[in-house]
């Protein structure tokens, strides 16, 4: 419709308090409380804390702390008193739910549906034979009340938005619904009796309502058909919206005359529509009329509800005055729901722990480590222990040609040690080979007086220097091996950094080796992801275990309650749990996905296994290159001082073998004269040609003659 014409609606009176032995000021700011959103606070407040209080000190009926509650019912006006503190509870609420039923029937048409939740909660949750007000037939009625009209406003507010025509038909049609079991209600005979003369105005207008709403629908449900082009259809749910339209006119009679305007309104606007359809179908689309029973009903959308009421809800009912009195009963509860959640995380964890078990062995069987089964980076760049050492070098250029000339010297000082140790033992010999000779040829002569004393020194002195020089012979040459094998090495880390880089060894991957590598990589992050999402699990289900505490629950529910309630504060957790049956459910498709990568990557590995051994050992062997350059120094050093001081001796040692020598020689030609002149002279006797020829030689200088005359 192009306005939305507003009708009545039905509120309820507030009850009046009578004696309760309560504070006199809370008793007053509570039951005389303004009829505003304000009032509906201060009626949830003490609510709360009426529910806080009876849970606390024994106030119920037959309890030793009752005492006696009045209140008046709203039909008869009876004062009517129960000792009971729930009586005062009911009372209270059903003043909160009388209260938004005013408010919602003001001009801003809200709060019904806090209305249906108060009378709600009272008859599911509070005796029915306090009073007659409160029994369950009248609340039922009351719900189905509030209901409709907030089903009402929510149809007002969709015309005013201009809802499409299908979903304003469905919600006026649900608003007959509840007006429907409304007048059910109000027809009774014990309701009416209950309810007494306002009964009659009640179902008046609940009816009027009925036919009014009905005939909202069917206008929407035809403008629909106008949209959709049936226009046959149309016209039989236009006639209709009008036919239910002048019921509700004649159910009016004697209502005021907003409801008059409401329908004199709305009979133009359909009235309007039916004509022109009419008019339009008789002489333009000629469309059949079908029968209206023929056609679908209009089936309700029942968009709003009764709110439900907490009355123990911190945020409504403020903190509680009485949180300190905790009775023992609420203690020992609160043990047993302790017991409760620790069941529940001993059998969480024996799961979890089971899982991981298998998960660990699992993984050390595998022998697979997430952080170096892919090292491939490795091999990009230089290992930082590698480039310390070429940043080292790269200071020092002159390193290798310092080592090379040093152990040039050490060669060269060696090589004159060694000529010189050489020539001396060849004067000992030569002179040794000397004495021998001269021996043989005087074996007849009495024995030689010796050789001079000096010839002695300087071979006891050559011999021990030989035996020095022989044993740093052995460390001259091991010396040197040590600086060929690490003499590359050096130059390599004092060369340019690619070169470095190209000796170090690479590994060759194919194209599927790469996606086998990659493979395992992801099923090992997924593995490591189900790891760290079961540890964030567990520890979120312990923090929230720990935090739970019901204790004010327990102190405001029931003993008989008590079991519901343990059952729906662990619902809590079920989530929780879920997720984590999910993740642990997870781990044998993923240790099965695992297993099936491992054997494929088990021809990588060892390809990989062999790179990086070669790898570490190169890395190794350049930084142990190094690490020897200083030994290699300081042994060339010493190396060095060592045979210059050899050097010295043995020179100062050749000039005395070469004194002692000619010393020898000069000896041994004293010697030998000395015997040739004790050679007494020849005999005369009868010539014999062999013995004067040999006498003549040795007299006129025969060979052996000339051969002592050599020595």
């Amino acid at each position: 419709m192009e306005a939305v014409p507003r009708m009545p609606m039905i509120w309820l009176d507030l009850k009046e308090a009578g004696e309760f032995a309560f504070n006199a000021a809370v008793k007053k700011s509570a039951v005389s409380v303004p009829r505003d959103f304000e009032g509906c606070s201060t009626l949830r407040k003490y609510l709360g804390q009426l529910h806080f209080l009876q849970s606390r000190i024994p106030m119920g009926s037959g309890q030793d702390a009752a005492v006696p509650v009045t209140w008046t019912e709203i039909f008869s006006g009876k004062a009517v008193t129960h000792e009971d503190i729930k009586y005062e509870q009911a009372c209270v609420l059903y003043n909160l739910g009388a209260l938004h039923s005013m408010l919602g029937a003001m001009d801003k048409r809200v709060s019904e549906e806090c209305a249906a939740g108060a009378f709600t909660y009272l008859r599911d949750h509070f005796p029915h034979s306090y009073s007659v007000d409160m029994s369950h037939q009248i609340l039922s009625l009351n719900i189905n009340l509030m209901l409709g009209q907030a089903q009402e406003c929510l149809l007002e507010k969709s015309m005013l938005d201009n809802r499409k025509s299908f979903l304003v038909a469905r919600i006026s049609a649900q608003v007959v619904d509840y007006y429907k079991e409304a007048c059910r209600a109000l027809e009774n005979s014990d309701t009416a009796s209950l309810l007494g003369k306002i009964q009659k105005d009640w179902k008046k207008l609940v009816q009027m309502k009925i036919y009014y709403f009905a005939a909202v629908a069917h206008l929407h449900m035809g403008k629909q058909a106008e949209e959709q082009q049936k226009f046959g259809e149309r016209v039989i749910y236009f006639q209709s919206a009008l036919d239910k339209l002048n019921e509700a006119i004649k159910l009016a009679k004697g209502q005021p005359e907003t409801v008059q305007e409401a329908l004199r309104f709305t009979m133009d606007v359909i009235g309007g529509k039916y004509n022109s359809a009419k008019k339009d179908n008789d002489f333009i689309y000629h469309e059949a009329v079908p029968a209206l029973d023929t056609l679908q009903s209009v089936k309700g959308a029942p968009l709003v509800k009764a709110l439900p009421v907490n009355p123990t809800d911190p945020a409504v009912t403020g903190p509680d005055i009485f949180a300190k009195l905790v009775p023992m009963a609420a203690h020992e509860a609160s043990s047993l729901y302790s017991e409760e959640k620790a069941k529940l995380l001993r059998d969480v964890m024996a799961k979890i722990e089971a899982k991981n078990e298998v998960l660990d062995q699992f993984m050390d069987s595998m022998q697979l480590d997430p952080d170096t089964v892919d090292n491939l980076d490795m091999y990009e760049h230089i290992p930082p222990v590698l480039m310390e050492k070429c940043a080292a070098l790269s200071v020092r250029p002159d390193t290798v040609r310092n080592l090379v000339q040093s152990m040039q010297v050490l060669s060269g000082v060696f090589t004159d040690v060694e000529a010189s140790l050489k020539e001396i033992r060849d004067l000992l010999e030569e002179d040794e080979a000397q004495e021998r000779k001269l021996q043989e040829l005087l074996g007849r002569v009495p024995p030689v007086l010796g050789s001079p004393p000096g010839l002695a020194e300087v071979s006891k002195e050559c011999s021990k220097y030989l035996e020095l020089h022989e044993k740093a012979s052995f460390t001259n040459t091991e010396l040197h091996r040590a600086m060929n094998l690490h003499l590359g090495n050096l130059r390599l880390l004092g060369g340019p950094l690619e070169q470095v880089r190209a000796a170090l060894p690479t590994p060759s991957l194919s194209e599927e080796d790469k996606q086998v590598l990659q493979n395992l990589k992801r099923i090992l992050a997924k593995v490591q992801e189900m790891r760290d999402q079961r540890m964030s699990l567990e520890q979120q289900l312990r923090e929230m275990i720990q935090k739970d505490d019901i204790t004010t629950s327990l102190v405001t529910t029931d003993r008989s309650e008590m079991k519901k309630l343990f059952e729906e504060q662990l619902k809590k957790y079920d989530q929780l749990k879920v997720y984590l049956e999910q993740n642990l459910a997870a781990q044998e498709n993923v240790l099965k996905a695992l297993t099936d990568a491992n054997v494929k990557y088990a021809a990588v590995r060892k390809a990989l296994a062999e790179v990086e051994h070669k790898w570490n050992t190169t890395v190794q062997t350049l930084v142990a290159s190094y690490e020897a350059y200083e030994d290699l120094m300081k042994k060339s050093q010493e190396g060095k001082d060592f045979y210059t001081d050899l050097e010295g001796k043995a020179a100062k040692l050749l000039e005395r073998a070469r004194a002692a020598c000619q010393a020898s020689e000069a000896h041994r030609q004293q010697l030998l004269e000395r015997e040739l002149k004790k050679q007494p002279p020849p005999r005369p006797t009868a010539p014999k040609p062999p013995l004067q020829k040999k006498s003549l030689e040795l007299e006129t200088g025969g060979p052996e003659a000339a051969e002592l005359g050599s020595l």
